[in-house]
């Protein structure tokens, strides 16, 4: 069974047993975090069920295994001329979550 759900503002194929980094959200590796928006199931059997835009009475279960942040991103901003040069940098948090459960 694969699903389509949205989380963070972004879209994550998925099925039972993946393990997936998302977005930062608020809970202690261990927790059971519910997903409602589901976008897309579909069965064993290939059929599938799309929503408009999310699909009734769908959840995706998971269980969060830990944070951790991705690598680095370098932000350069520069004016030819004018002596402007700002360097920064981002590195942006995620939570990393196992897949238990779709419904």
């Amino acid at each position: 069974m694969n699903a389509v759900i949205q989380t963070g503002g972004k879209q994550y194929t998925i099925k039972k047993g993946d393990v997936i980094n998302i977005e930062k959200i608020p809970g202690n590796p261990g927790d059971e975090v519910d997903f409602g928006e589901v976008l897309m199931v579909s069965d064993d059997d290939g059929k599938s069920t799309v929503g408009t835009p999310y699909v009734d009475k769908a959840t995706v279960k998971g269980k969060i295994l830990g944070e951790g942040k991705s690598r680095k991103i370098t932000v350069f901003k520069f004016k030819r001329r004018k002596g402007y040069r700002r360097k920064n940098g981002h590195r942006q948090k995620h939570t990393k979550v196992e897949i238990t459960d779709i419904k």
